[in-house]
């Protein structure tokens, strides 16, 4: 197969970053539990993630290609694998919030990287929308995997144990395994270097140049709201599960890894579907869909208290269902940012790549925090009923964006 080599460093180099950005979830829950934190000062951690994510793009993006695509996720990988082996000797609220400001700043490169390299190895649209589920599924993958992973450092019968940091021990080594397989891995960026001796106000300008076109004002909206839903319900899936569904701790986040598994499957699905149905009424039935799951799932929760749960057998109906919205909203992503990056030439993948995770993060972060905050004073239920309204602004911005696109095609 073509260009096998890099392709397989994109997705382990996405897979890394999946375990150790999405671990949020996990990881605000344990603050709570080990550091005393109330829902609302955890929620914080996902601000330092993704405000370090957006920073650090708004910052590189303008000149990715300086710097290389290759380079970039080398630097990332490196640092990563430096700071999960300090992370164990550092138990502290404040060192999470340093652990994902790291995290973030390292995914930024790497996404930028990993969106922009997708155009060098793919030939036509079909080809890139189809790398893009398939990538964006093996992220989920990675989500799935890394709750298993923290699961099994984490100690339900003496939540205050802080023995669930060694895990980063073993989240270095994949990262590290992750930074020899790219050092190896050929990658022709020849067609992306820049030409000429543009300054760097030169470049901001072409990247807010970018931003004020009606087809990408409308994608950033998109992408915006559809993080804000993915995050704010993957972010708080565990508490949610301890807190309203009464799980044991450990059970709490293994259950959270269904979220993950369906939106891992939706996005398989979507790359063998997008292929011969219209993306915008595949993704538009999908959004209806999940509005109508959120509205069926969440009263299941009232059913669930006051039962005694020792593992997945004995688990509420609410603990499987709700988390199958993964399913329905999985696709909305990926196909939006392949539609975007394909209606570009490859010189400007960079930039768009970077607009892509500032606005992705600042939904992400503001879905988090929004959640966090709706959680504590009104409680879990009524912050899940939340994602209703992101989901019906997002059907709207997609019908909008499916009229731009035809436009400009």
């Amino acid at each position: 197969m073509q260009n096998w080599q890099i392709k397989t460093s994109l997705f382990l180099n996405y897979f890394v970053f999946a375990i150790l950005l999405n671990s949020v979830g996990t990881v605000i829950l344990q603050v709570q539990n080990n550091f005393g934190v109330t829902e609302g000062a955890a929620s914080v951690l996902e601000a330092f993630k993704d405000l370090s994510i957006a920073a650090v793009s708004f910052l590189i993006s303008s000149y990715i290609t300086r710097i290389g695509y290759k380079n970039a996720m080398l630097i990332a990988l490196g640092f990563v694998t430096l700071v999960c082996f300090l992370m164990p000797s550092m138990p502290s609220f404040w060192a999470t919030k340093l652990l994902f400001a790291a995290v973030g700043s390292g995914f930024a490169l790497i996404k930028m990287s990993v969106y922009s390299t997708i155009g060098l190895v793919t030939h036509d649209k079909k080809e890139h929308i189809s790398l893009m589920n398939f990538l964006e599924s093996f992220f989920m993958v990675g989500i799935l995997t890394g709750y298993f992973i923290f699961s099994s450092f984490v100690d339900s019968e003496n939540p205050q144990s802080t023995a669930w940091l060694q895990v980063y021990y073993w989240l270095g080594g994949i990262s590290l395994a992750a930074f020899v397989l790219l050092l190896s891995a050929p990658l022709d960026e020849s067609s992306v270097r820049p030409e000429g001796n543009s300054n760097l106000a030169e470049d901001f300008g072409k990247m807010f140049q970018m931003m004020v076109l009606p087809l990408v004002l409308v994608f950033i909206l998109c992408a915006f709201f559809y993080v804000l839903i993915e995050q704010s319900i993957m972010s708080w899936l565990p508490t949610y599960n301890q807190k309203v569904l009464q799980l044991p701790a450990a059970l709490s986040i293994q259950m959270a890894s269904i979220l993950a598994g369906s939106t891992a499957l939706g996005r398989f699905l979507a790359g063998i579907v997008m292929k011969k149905l219209n993306w915008y009424w595949v993704l538009t039935t999908c959004l209806l869909l999940a509005a109508v799951l959120v509205v069926v799932a969440v009263p299941l929760a009232e059913g669930s208290s006051g039962r005694v749960v020792t593992g997945w057998g004995d688990a509420p109906l609410a603990a499987f269902v709700f988390p199958l919205i993964g399913l329905l909203i999985a696709p909305v992503y990926p196909a939006i940012n392949s539609l975007i990056l394909s209606a570009l030439p490859v010189q400007k993948h960079g930039l768009m790549s970077g607009l892509i995770i500032i606005f992705s993060a600042l939904g992400g972060t503001t879905g988090s925090i929004i959640t966090g905050n709706i959680f504590q004073h009104f409680g879990g239920q009524t912050a899940f009923y939340f994602s209703l309204i992101p989901i019906a602004i997002l059907i709207v911005g997609l019908f909008f964006f499916q009229k731009l696109v035809r436009n400009d095609e």
